[in-house]
Order: structure tokens, then sequence, then C-alpha cells
């Protein structure tokens, strides 16, 4: 299919993933005690409450990846913030292969079976591109750098001072995650290509029984 074709197809998936990424950021901040997001109106599936305009730039510009808005945590209300932070954190990734293992699996039963129509096509195409925007956002959210998850997972693994001084750099992050983006776009060595891209296509395949 051509690119705008292509990206309005993954339109829907990315939606979902980032939508459902978020929810279950918030789902898990309100189990640990923390209601800030349940009363923002972030513990929600609606997309449009979680939609952030820089990460759907990056979807554009990458076609792969993007982020939505962090969802809020006030560390007041956790009993154990660091320690609360990291699984709070560690929820969007993991519910993003939960995703992509069962968009995969799908993936896996229908593709002995014969695709004669367009609808089936587009669903298909959706379905194979869940797999594959799951599988970058939860590699992508790993990577340490503020605010993507990797960040809070590190400083929740580091000793409390090691931890403190990392969390120094936070201000940094935005700009370092722009800077790849830019560089990788202008030189072609990037991330995506040497990290993100090797782990789509491993657990792609691992997911979907080879068909990806």
């Amino acid at each position: 299919m051509g690119d705008v074709t292509g990206i309005l197809l993954m339109i829907p998936p990315l939606l979902f993933a980032l939508t459902f990424h978020e929810y279950s950021h918030a789902l898990v901040a309100t189990r640990l005690g923390d209601p800030t997001a349940r009363l923002l109106g972030r513990l929600t599936l609606n997309p449009i409450a979680h939609l952030d305009p820089m990460g759907t730039l990056v979807f554009v510009l990458t076609q792969r990846i993007g982020w939505a808005k962090p969802v809020p945590i006030d560390e007041r209300y956790l009993q154990h913030p660091r320690r609360d932070i990291m699984w709070i954190a560690l929820a969007g990734p993991v519910s993003n292969l939960i995703l992509a293992l069962l968009f995969g699996t799908i993936v896996r039963f229908a593709a002995p079976m014969p695709v004669t129509t367009v609808a089936q096509r587009v669903i298909l195409a959706m379905v194979e591109g869940s797999v594959i925007v799951n599988l970058g956002l939860a590699t992508f959210n790993m990577i340490p750098v503020f605010p993507l998850d990797g960040s809070r997972i590190l400083t929740g693994l580091l000793n409390p001072l090691a931890a403190e001084r990392f969390r120094e750099f936070d201000r940094y992050g935005p700009f370092v995650l722009m800077g790849i983006v830019v560089l990788g776009m202008t030189t072609g060595v990037n991330l995506f290509s040497y990290v993100i891209y090797p782990v789509i296509y491993v657990l792609g395949r691992l997911f979907t029984g080879g068909v990806l």
C-alpha cells in the first residue's frame, strides 16, 4: 500500500496502543493509592484524553513511534514512591506487549485463511500494524530517557543516591529524544534501525508464528 494509505491504516492501531498504554499507567497508579490520574479523567480508554501533539508529530515523521501525554502521578499518595512509580511505569510497556501477543495470535490463526475482499485486507493490515506498533511502543518506552517509562523503571532499580543523581538529567530528556529522531532522519543512523526494529522483527515473528 502507498505511504499515505499505510499511515492512515496505522492510525487506529496507534491510537488504541497509546490509549491502552496510558490507561494501564492510570489503572496501576489508582490501584497503588494515587487517585490523581482518575480525578483528572485519565483512567479512560478515550484516546482524546491521552493524545500529545509532539508524540503524534513524531509518529507522522517515523511512521512507527509516538507517545501520549504522561499520566500525572502524585508521590504523596504512594506508600513506597520509588518502587510504586517503577511499577506504574512498567505497566505501560507490559500492556503493549500483551496487546502485541494478542494481535499476533490473531495474525497467526488468520494467516491460512483466504483474504478476498478489501475490508478483509484492511482489517488484516490493521491487525498486523497493531503488532508492530505495540512492539515499537513497548521497546521505545523502555529506553531510560525521560519522559519515557524506562527512565522511571531504572530509577526504581538504582540505589537512592544514584537514582537522585540520575533524575537530575530529566530536564534534558525531551531534547535527547528529539535529537535522536532528527539525527536518524538526517543521517540514517538511528536508534530505530539498530535497537527498536530488530526487537520488532524478532518478537513480531515469535508472536505471529513467523507470519511477520
